[in-house]
């Protein structure tokens, strides 16, 4: 499974990731100090939003201007306290994939956050009232993975190689911060936004199907609520996953056997509202849903 690093320096490493808009090195102990200091504010805040269930809000402020490279710090923090309280890390998920979400959110690179166990909705389940502050679903291609990816920098036939088969996927993502009101900084800080997954529960292999060419469909009660294929989500699914793996690489942090990756939404995500219920088809995976409580 993939392992932790709750280190800033860890997550500082993502600057060869980032380019221009990585964060220099810090030149001082105090500066460092501070680092420490802004993750564990924001870290707090952004947990006890979670807890609470009452958004705080944008965190963007409170770190340094642009600093995705100390975001990623904050939100390996979280992961790292719920970890030592017993839960259980499965995978990644990838967000900002698709043009229409970055339009959607006013960004322009992707992200990606950890999947815990407890995050998992059974397919057809439902997601009680009042678990989730103000979610949206999203339809995606899961890719779980039959063998370690080797070290990278990695390509897509990596990616082929490690992979053991696909499934229709919906995330539903959360924001803990209010309304929604986030750049880049905000969302990395947030675990991308992660909230809940539901995967569907028909295995296909990569040799089955050209995740590319996928077509979906969102509907919400039975209504057409968003559309897209598999070449809107960065050219395609599986380089959306050679740029997750490489990106974990950059932390030291390897994609490994029994890894679930959410490789990104393929079409606009869809606000949720209580009583509604969601269900998914992309073309040569098959269908999955969830409902949500009234």
């Amino acid at each position: 499974m993939t392992g932790s690093n709750g280190t800033i320096a860890a997550a500082a490493a993502t600057a060869a990731t980032w380019g221009d808009t990585a964060p220099k090195r810090a030149d001082t102990a105090d500066t460092a100090d501070a680092a420490d200091s802004a993750v564990t504010r924001v870290a707090a805040l952004l947990a006890e939003a979670e807890r609470s269930r009452q958004p705080c809000p944008p965190v963007r402020s409170l770190l340094p201007a642009g600093d995705i490279a100390t975001a990623y710090a904050v939100a390996q923090h979280n992961v790292d306290a719920a970890l030592a309280a017993g839960r259980r890390l499965v995978g990644r998920k990838i967000g900002l994939t698709s043009p229409a979400v970055q339009r959607q959110l006013g960004v322009n690179q992707p992200d990606f956050g950890a999947l815990l166990a407890d995050m998992a909705v059974p397919d057809g389940g439902e997601v009680p009232a009042g678990r989730l502050l103000q979610p949206k679903v999203e339809a995606e291609v899961a890719l779980v993975l039959g063998r370690d990816l080797p070290a990278g920098p990695h390509t897509v036939a990596d990616l082929i190689g490690a992979c053991d088969y696909a499934l229709p996927a919906l995330e539903i993502v959360d924001s803990r911060i209010t309304g929604w009101d986030i750049t880049i900084v905000d969302t990395v800080a947030d675990n991308a936004s992660s909230a809940l997954y539901v995967l569907g529960g028909r295995p296909v292999r990569l040799a089955d199907v050209d995740l590319r060419e996928v077509t979906m469909t969102l509907r919400a009660g039975g209504e057409e609520v968003s559309r897209g294929c598999g070449a809107d989500c960065l050219g395609g699914p599986l380089n959306a996953a050679v740029w997750l793996a490489d990106a974990l690489h950059t932390m030291g942090i390897p994609l490994r056997a029994g890894d679930i990756v959410l490789t990104g939404a393929l079409g606009p995500m869809v606000p949720v509202t209580p009583g509604s219920a969601f269900e998914t088809t992309i073309s040569g995976l098959g269908s999955v849903r969830v409902a949500f409580a009234a």
